[in-house]
């Protein structure tokens, strides 16, 4: 599928832009699960100043989605009307460490800042270590593993609304919850500035050690995945209530659940986007009729069917 080609418009009426512009660009290659259709528009942003540029002059219609390394992320096949916004790690992705704080950019990985965190002798940020994308996605959903979250170390973020203004959000003015926030959706991080704790560099190297070590034991890193599918239920696992509805290694065209971790879904090589929604749909379903207990995808889908 493809979209009419706006970009020429958007360039006449931005001319300070300093930003790539691509139509009609695909996304698969952008997400860990390598499938999915193509954006209208992909816009790689320059810096934050050339972010709010853009928002500010881009038409209100167009709708707008932000991506980062898609490590959480299904693209439905028929691709995305509108602008897809993808921060690089050129323009964002810088990480520092002063006193004990860690200053990064949304585009930064999070496992470059607890490398960044335990360089710096500051602990309380290892667990980042241990998740696949990236810190702009960390905010919005307030990432966690081992036991701490995002919202535990935050000082606070930055962000541009859709209107080109720039916000700043104190963690209280984040309202964090279970794998999310409360900031308007379409507010785009940008940065973040985290505390850590003077630590002994022996403890953080120790418990970022722990955390690889349980990935590489317990997850199918090496496949083509999208991380923790569903969110946990309170008080269960997801994995154990799809593991008892009888669905560990269940198949949907190319898509599968995987054998090593029932709350990963995995493309075997020829799944589609719908495929791999399906796989989740039918697992929910599945995990329903057994327990009862409503699964909530932890992933998120974008797109229009095909």
């Amino acid at each position: 599928m493809t979209f009419p080609d706006i970009t020429p418009d958007l360039k006449a009426a931005m001319p300070e832009l300093r930003g790539r512009l691509l139509a009609n660009q695909s996304l698969a290659e952008l997400t860990w699960f390598r499938v999915g259709g193509p954006a209208q528009v992909l816009f790689t942003p320059a810096d934050e100043a050339d972010l709010a540029y853009f928002l500010a002059h881009l038409p209100q219609e167009l709708s707008v989605y932000v991506v980062g390394v898609g490590s959480n992320l299904i693209v439905r096949d028929g691709g995305l009307p509108g602008v897809v916004i993808r921060l690089s790690p050129r323009g964002f992705g810088e990480t520092s460490a002063h006193e004990d704080i860690v200053s990064a950019g949304a585009a930064a990985l999070d496992k470059r800042v607890a490398e960044t965190a335990a360089a710096a002798n500051l602990g309380g940020m290892e667990f980042f270590f241990g998740i696949p994308g990236t810190i702009g996605g960390a905010l919005r959903m307030n990432a966690g593993a081992n036991g701490s979250e995002t919202k535990d170390v935050l000082i606070e973020a930055s962000g541009v609304g859709r209107d080109g203004k720039l916000h700043r959000f104190a963690n209280a003015d984040m309202k964090f919850v279970y794998r999310n926030n409360g900031v308007d959706p379409s507010i785009i991080f940008t940065s973040a500035r985290f505390r850590g704790l003077p630590t002994a560099p022996e403890a953080i190297r120790a418990r970022m050690s722990e955390v690889q070590s349980h990935r590489e034991t317990a997850q199918p890193i090496r496949e083509k995945t999208g991380g923790s599918t569903f969110k946990n239920p309170p008080g269960n696992s997801a994995w154990k209530l799809i593991d008892a509805a009888g669905c560990r290694g269940l198949r949907v065209g190319g898509a599968q659940v995987s054998e090593m971790h029932c709350n990963f879904l995995i493309n075997t090589g020829t799944a589609t986007g719908h495929d791999i929604e399906t796989l989740g749909e039918t697992v929910r379903t599945r995990v329903k009729e057994n327990t009862g207990i409503e699964l909530h995808w932890e992933i998120k889908r974008i797109g229009i069917a095909a």
